[in-house]
């Protein structure tokens, strides 16, 4: 069962001896379509799952962060007026956003939290970039900061690039800052401009979890970036954003073939994405499951980020009546898929998906039966 505002103000209060000022939260996404195009200046089209990490707080008289979290089960303190890089893990995120606030000339003030959240970590629903945003709506409410959710956004992507030293594209705070129920967003990532697009009616998003983790990703990632700039250099662009179809059928005949399977997969992605984004807001469900099906193939014949459990996750899916279609998300070599599926029979669908996947692969995976919801917010006290 996702973590509830009671749960976590009882905590708190165990912990502290006193109740919460304030709860905020900021929720783990899932990339509806739209992959692999980040970095090439294009679209993507998460949305916001309420699955989330929650932050109770109260401020203090000093300068001192100090936040427990209870999955792990340990404290961690530091000072805003020294925040120094550390080998701290989860730590080291909220330091990075204190950092990163401070820089932008926020003035911060201390405060005990304690953090708890229900996002799988290494799943590809984004718990650091989730864990970035709680912190930051944290900072602000203590802080008495005025909250811009796409400046904020910004922020937690510098804290993730420069304090964590992880070179990670805007969707993931962006989504999880500017989110809203009911609703995916779509992102240009050259512009960041962003659009609202409601869910078709009837129907539910299903995160669909492997159990096995990402693995390649790194060297495979790098690879992957660098033969999409080599594509872009070859037809004279500054991204592959900027490369129409019929372009690329003109000339890719004289690239290196596996240049050119990359470039595909990214130039009809983009496509994909947008063209996702328009039977969204004609609520047709079963043109939204199409290009879904499609990217997957893509994803595993183009870009080669898929593998064999991703690839039976993504059949078995497909298969069932109730799905109108389904496809792997997030960097690839492991960690999640995602379905959209008749809402009325989503358990029937988690349920029949599970057991076939685990008949065909040995593993157990996790399905969830997800909402979009809300970007981060304040939950409780002052600044709802």
């Amino acid at each position: 069962m996702p973590i509830g505002p009671q749960e976590i103000r009882q905590q708190f209060t165990d912990r502290f001896h006193r109740a919460p000022q304030w709860i905020v939260r900021a929720p783990g996404r899932v990339n509806l379509i739209g992959e692999h195009t980040d970095y090439n200046d294009g679209f993507v089209l998460p949305l916001a799952i309420d699955r989330a990490i929650w932050i109770a707080l109260a401020p203090r008289d000093d300068r001192q962060v100090v936040v427990h979290s209870a999955d792990f089960d340990q404290t961690a303190e530091f000072s805003l007026d020294a925040l120094a890089k550390e080998d701290g893990g989860w730590v080291e995120y909220l330091k990075g956003t204190a950092w990163s606030l401070g820089e932008a000339g926020f003035g911060l003030r201390g405060w005990d939290g304690l953090m708890m959240g229900d996002v799988p970590q290494g799943a590809g629903l984004s718990s650091s970039a989730a864990l970035e945003v709680a912190t930051a709506r944290a900072l602000a409410v203590a802080g008495d900061l005025p909250w811009d959710p796409k400046q904020m956004a910004l922020l937690c992507q510098k804290a993730e690039n420069q304090w964590v030293g992880m070179n990670c594209g805007i969707m993931d705070q962006l989504i999880i800052a500017c989110g809203q129920a009911g609703h995916a967003l779509m992102v240009d990532c050259r512009s960041l401009d962003t659009q609202l697009v409601p869910l078709p009616p009837g129907v539910a998003v299903v995160v669909l979890d492997t159990s096995t983790r990402r693995g390649l990703v790194d060297s495979e990632y790098n690879a992957r970036r660098a033969e999409c700039e080599a594509a872009a250099e070859f037809f004279n662009k500054p991204a592959l954003r900027d490369v129409s179809l019929e372009l690329f059928e003109r000339l890719a005949s004289d690239m290196d073939e596996t240049v050119q399977r990359r470039a595909l997969h990214v130039i009809g992605e983009n496509e994909r994405t947008v063209q996702a984004a328009e039977a969204m807001r004609r609520g047709d469900a079963h043109a939204l499951g199409v290009l879904l099906n499609k990217s997957h193939e893509s994803l595993r014949d183009d870009y080669e980020v898929s593998n064999d459990a991703l690839n039976a996750m993504a059949e078995i899916a497909q298969s069932h009546s109730a799905c109108y279609g389904a496809r792997m998300t997030g960097a690839g070599f492991g960690g999640c898929a995602v379905a959209v599926v008749d809402a009325q029979a989503a358990d029937d669908f988690a349920q029949a998906t599970a057991a076939a996947y685990q008949q065909r692969t040995g593993l157990n995976p996790t399905i969830y039966v997800c909402h979009a919801t809300n970007g981060a917010e304040v939950v409780e006290g002052d600044g709802m």
